[in-house]
């Protein structure tokens, strides 16, 4: 009863407050259902970009992983922060000056319509094959096995998930089609305190168990009896070998962090630059932390179990949430996994929508749509997206290396090319229009060649690196024979642009501590 009353009222909490903050906002213009009004700020923006990124797939995928392969997976995390550093700093200002509402819409102007609309339906690819199925899959993972749905409805264990599927599909849902880009911040702010709270809990209570009432000693009796799985520079042959840190690991963190709408598109919103990059540089400062919560307990679940778990580790964190926590606590953390699998859900329906809406509805359905009919399209755009959803989720079950290993490979499908596109944008002024089409068109076939037919024997995020080399070379030699005649970008904001005056120390603290994690973990 105490579980159901903690995830219930935590639940209900973040609905309210989503509410009341939302009450009197228009949401029928095009910015202010798409882009929160271009109103948010640095923490708002923080709280939103973190709960979008850190959902089950984390929780439970990268747990499983830090169980089964140990620290080396931090890198995941901790490299954010320099891909957030380089957004911060060089891409948002671009995006801003040109008054942008999706990523798409640069590919237009930089190169033209053609090249955006592919780009739009490749995203809208990725987020309904990928992303979605993949964090409803999870989220449905860790409920089950917290609240035990399948024996409460005297179910099957396969019945069980897809019901918490469908549950966490239509709530999530809710959110994303009626409160657009603002109802999904200021829900995901305070889910975003919720899971630093709540996933804290998890490694501080387990130490303190381990330590006989001390944290400190907790840990150094882990570290004491596995050293092996404190290790963050990774061997050729592991799963996350450390030379990928120089190859095709960095272009990833770079789209995903600085390119990549479901993200980028709480920047914005922002209501001016230094908000905006206040809050990519907040980001930075939290995914420099979080591996305490999504990679530290998996590593203690392997000295409670050994590698009893190794066949399933992606249900290994919620049998160390059920260990650890007391029963007043359970629900609590129960609300806030269904918070951050809601966060991933919702956002990234209303990115889908915001590009479907505008990038394709608006420019290749009908121009001349208002922009109350454009809100009324990316409603039923996210309802159709949720449903495909809902329906492929259980079919990503039982992924060999894990469920987050196995987005992240499904990912390099659609990511390393956008990047490839959008940095020759960014630094290469002879690419062209016919030049982006022809690297699109590569990186995608070479990917899913080397990676899902011929099987190359090369870990697939060095693949990335080859690919990105590959598709630059591709883009240059085309754009020589079919040069640029894209017009001069101007400015088209109507935001301040003036940037926040600590950003640039902040960037470098970010770096410098990256640096020194590698150095003092690594030693």
């Amino acid at each position: 009863m105490l579980t159901l009353i903690s995830f219930v009222g935590f639940t209900l909490f973040v609905a309210l407050f989503s509410w009341y903050k939302l009450r009197k906002e228009n949401l029928r213009s095009r910015d202010g259902y798409f882009l929160g009004g271009r109103s948010l700020t640095g923490g708002v923006i923080a709280g939103s970009m973190l709960l979008t990124n850190i959902s089950t797939e984390h929780l439970i995928g990268m747990n499983g992983s830090a169980y089964k392969n140990g620290m080396i997976i931090i890198a995941w995390e901790v490299t954010s922060a320099i891909a957030l550093v380089i957004a911060a700093l060089y891409f948002l200002p671009i995006y801003l000056r040109l008054g942008l509402a999706t990523i798409p819409q640069y590919l237009a102007i930089r190169y033209d319509e053609t090249t955006k609309t592919i780009v739009s339906l490749l995203l809208m690819l990725s987020f309904v094959f990928t992303l979605l199925p993949i964090v409803l899959y999870t989220g449905a993972i860790n409920l089950e096995s917290i609240f035990d749905v399948s024996a409460v409805f005297q179910i099957t264990k396969t019945e069980g998930i897809w019901l918490t599927v469908i549950t966490i599909g239509v709530i999530g849902s809710v959110y994303a089609i009626l409160g657009g880009l603002k109802a999904v911040a200021y829900s995901d702010m305070i889910n975003a305190v919720g899971l630093m709270i709540g996933g804290l809990l998890v490694p501080v209570f387990a130490l303190w168990d381990i330590g006989a009432g001390s944290v400190a000693d907790g840990l150094g009796k882990v570290y004491e009896a596995i050293p092996e799985k404190f290790d963050v520079i990774g061997a050729e042959d592991s799963v996350l070998p450390f030379s990928t840190l120089f190859t095709g690991l960095m272009i990833n963190q770079l789209y995903f962090w600085g390119m990549n709408q479901t993200i980028v598109q709480r920047a914005l919103g922002a209501k001016n630059m230094a908000e905006a990059q206040k809050g990519l540089l907040y980001t930075g400062i939290f995914k420099i932390l979080i591996p305490l919560i999504i990679v530290l307990p998996g590593v203690i679940a392997y000295y409670y179990y050994g590698d009893q778990y190794y066949a399933d580790q992606d249900f290994i964190y919620p049998v160390l949430v059920k260990k650890v926590l007391p029963l007043s606590l359970i629900g609590f953390f129960a609300a806030v996994v269904l918070g951050a699998v809601l966060s991933t859900f919702n956002s990234v329906l209303n990115s889908a929508s915001t590009i479907f809406s505008l990038d394709i509805y608006k420019k290749l359905i009908q121009p001349s749509a208002s922009d109350s009919k454009l809100v009324k399209v990316g409603k039923l755009s996210s309802l159709i997206l949720a449903v495909v959803s809902i329906l492929i989720a259980p079919m990503v079950a039982n992924a060999p290396e894990g469920l987050y290993q196995l987005m992240q490979q499904l990912n390099g499908i659609f990511f390393i090319p956008i990047a490839s596109v959008l940095l020759a944008g960014f630094f290469i002024p002879k690419v062209s229009a016919a030049g982006a089409k022809a690297g699109l068109l590569v990186g995608f076939a070479f990917y899913l060649v080397t990676t899902f037919w011929i099987a190359v024997d090369i870990h697939f995020i060095h693949i990335w690196g080859v690919e990105f080399l590959l598709n630059l070379a591709v883009m240059y030699l085309v754009s020589l024979r079919y040069p640029s005649t894209a017009p001069a970008m101007a400015s088209r904001s109507p935001l301040n642009l003036q940037e926040w005056k600590y950003a640039k120390p902040l960037s470098l603290a970010l770096c410098l501590v990256t640096v020194l994690i590698y150095w003092w973990l690594g030693r």
